[in-house]
C-alpha cells in the first residue's frame, strides 16, 4: 500500500501544488538555502504570512555566506513580527557553523544537519528530500494528521510510541517512491488543503480509497489528542521612561537576554504582576529596579494591549514614567540605551512594543 500511496500523492502533487517563491524548481532539485529558510519560517506560521518575509530575506541575505556575516540585530530586525525569534537566532548561528565547519556547504546527511541549531528531524528531512532528492521522511503537523488517518492510528499522537510509528510509516512511503520530495510535500499539502483538522474534504482526496479512518467513519476522530489545557493569562506592565519632557525627549529601551522569551529584542522595561506585590504598578517598579537599578515614578497610562504567545495570553498596560533615583545599568538585561521616537524603528522590537510605539506616535 505504501507504493500506491506514494504514486497517488506524487500525481496529485504535480497538479495541485501551490505556487510559492521557494518552489520554483521541482521537489528534489531545489536550492537548499531557500528550502532551509522557508521551512524554518513556516514553523508555526501560515505560508501566506511567510511569503513576504521570505522575499525580503532573500534580497537581504541571498546566500548562507551573507547571512553568516550579518549582525544578529540586523537578522532580528528583518524577522520582526514573524514571532518565535529563536528561529532567527538559530538560523543565523547555523549559517555561521556551515561556513566555519562545513566549508560553506549545507550538509547532505541527517546526522550532520541535526548538529545545526534549530534543525530538527522534520527540517532535516525536508532539506534532504526537497533539495537533494534523498528518501528521507519529513513529518510536520499536517503530514502527521494525514498518516494517522490513512492508517487509523487510535493512540494519542503525542505519545513517543505513536511518534515512532508515524515516522516509520512515512519512511516506508518515501522509500517506495523515486520522488521522495514530492511525496513529503504532497503529504504536507494534502493535510493543509484537503485533510484538514476539522471537516476534511474526503471526497476530493486522492487517497480516499486507501484511508482506513475514512472507511471506518472515524476520520474526524483522528488524530487522537489529549484534552487541551487552559491557556494561562498574565498581566504585565511596561514603563515608557522619558529622559526629560514627556513626548519631547529620549526614551529608555532595554535589550532582552539572549536566552529566554524574545531574546535579543529591544523592549520597554516591563514586569509581570507578582502575587507578592500589592498591584501591577508595584510589580513594574520592582522589575525596573531589578533590571536597571533605578527607581521610577509612574504616570499616566499610554495604552493597553492584548497579545497571545504560544503558551499564554498577555494583557500589557504601558505607562509613562521617569527616573527619580539612580542611573540605569544592565543588571537583569543584556543592554539598554536612550533613543528617540523617530529613531526607535532601527531596533528589532516585539509586536506588543511596536503597538506601544504606535500609540505614542498617535498621541503626539
Amino acid at each position: 500500500m505504501h507504493k500506491q500511496i506514494a504514486e497517488r500523492l506524487t500525481a496529485w502533487h504535480a497538479k495541485s501544488l501551490r505556487e510559492l517563491p521557494w518552489r520554483r524548481n521541482p521537489a528534489g532539485a531545489r536550492d537548499v538555502y531557500a528550502v532551509w529558510v522557508s521551512e524554518v519560517m513556516a514553523q508555526q506560521t501560515r505560508l501566506s504570512v511567510v511569503v513576504d518575509y521570505f522575499n525580503r530575506w532573500i534580497v537581504r541575505f541571498p546566500t548562507v555566506e551573507r547571512l553568516a556575516s550579518a549582525d544578529q540585530q540586523e537578522v532580528l530586525k528583518l524577522w520582526e513580527g514573524l514571532g518565535y525569534y529563536s528561529r532567527a537566532r538559530n538560523l543565523h548561528r547555523a549559517a555561521q557553523i556551515v561556513m566555519t565547519e562545513f566549508g560553506g556547504q549545507v550538509p547532505r546527511t541527517r546526522h550532520e544537519l541535526l548538529m545545526l541549531p534549530g534543525i530538527g528531524e522534520y527540517t532535516a528531512g525536508a532539506i534532504l528530500s526537497l533539495s537533494f532528492g534523498l528518501p528521507e521522511p519529513a513529518l510536520d503537523g499536517n503530514a502527521k494528521r494525514v498518516i494517522s488517518r490513512l492508517w487509523d492510528i487510535d493512540e494519542r499522537i503525542e505519545l513517543p510510541a505513536t511518534e515512532r510509528q508515524l515516522w516509520s510509516l512515512s519512511r516506508k512511503t518515501v522509500e517506495a517512491s523515486s520522488q521522495p520530495g514530492a511525496v513529503n510535500e504532497g503529504l504536507m499539502e494534502l493535510g493543509a488543503l484537503l485533510c484538514r483538522r476539522r471537516n476534511p474534504l474526503c471526497v476530493e482526496c486522492p487517497l480516499r480509497s486507501c484511508c482506513l479512518a475514512r472507511k471506518r467513519g472515524v476520520q474526524n476522530e483522528r488524530p487522537v489528542r489529549s484534552p487541551g489545557k487552559r491557556t494561562p493569562h498574565v498581566e504585565v506592565a511596561a514603563a515608557v521612561i522619558w529622559e526629560g519632557v514627556r513626548g519631547g525627549s529620549r526614551l529608555l529601551i532595554s535589550k532582552r537576554p539572549e536566552k529566554g522569551l524574545l531574546g535579543g529584542l529591544w523592549s520597554f522595561p516591563n514586569g509581570a504582576r507578582d502575587e507578592a506585590d500589592k498591584d501591577l504598578l508595584t510589580s513594574l517598579e520592582r522589575a525596573v529596579r531589578q533590571e536597571l537599578g533605578v527607581a521610577i515614578t509612574v504616570g499616566e497610562q499610554v495604552t493597553t494591549i492584548e497579545h497571545a504567545f504560544t503558551h499564554f495570553r498577555m494583557t500589557l498596560a504601558a505607562f509613562h514614567a521617569r527616573i527619580h533615583t539612580g542611573m540605569p545599568q544592565a543588571l537583569g538585561v543584556a543592554d539598554w540605551c536612550w533613543t528617540t521616537l523617530e529613531m526607535i524603528d532601527r531596533f528589532p522590537c516585539p509586536v506588543p512594543d511596536r503597538k506601544i510605539i504606535g500609540a505614542l506616535r498617535d498621541q503626539k
